[in-house]
């Protein structure tokens, strides 16, 4: 069986040493969807939802979120994020949003838990400033779309990965 790399030899939980892994630029796409009533999906485009533009708070709160990973995932090592976007598309046909980040560094470890946080966040902030107006808002699909850099290289998501074909773009 593989050793589990945030476990001692004990069984105990460790942050993995980095500090001899060469840095090298790396990069992470993650996305997710969040999918609504017609309703709710007709008054975010129309930005009447009550708390305020929900589209640009989703995103400012993906962006900190991802700042703030080693602060939220346990054993996640913090990094110094050169930079990292957010972007929502909202899908009419499917009343839902979806949310796509991308974040990069230039360090020893990977950057995908940040885009994954940052997608997760927003997604949530969506579903906080429409809850009023829907309780079935649904948060799915989150998943790592791209990454690379690093010892293990470039990763994309093959066609035949679990979940809605749909979201393969």
């Amino acid at each position: 069986m593989a050793q589990f790399s945030h476990l001692d030899p004990h069984g105990r939980a460790r942050m993995v040493d980095v500090g001899d892994k060469a840095s090298s630029r790396r990069t992470a796409v993650a996305r997710g969807r969040v999918y609504m009533r017609p309703e709710t999906f007709e008054r975010i485009l129309q930005q009447s939802i009550q708390k305020g533009n929900v589209l640009e708070t989703a995103r400012i709160a993906g962006i900190m979120a991802g700042k703030k990973t080693s602060d939220l995932i346990p054993l996640c090592h913090p990094l110094q994020i050169q930079q990292i976007g957010v972007d929502m598309t909202p899908e009419a046909d499917s009343h839902s949003i979806l949310i796509q980040a991308k974040a990069r560094v230039f360090a020893q470890t990977g950057v995908e838990m940040e885009a994954l946080t940052a997608v997760s966040v927003a997604a949530l902030t969506i579903y906080d400033m429409c809850k009023s107006v829907d309780r079935e808002i649904m948060i799915s699909e989150i998943c790592l779309m791209e990454k690379s850099g690093g010892k293990s290289g470039t990763y994309r998501r093959p066609a035949n990965a679990p979940g809605p074909p749909a979201d393969r773009g």
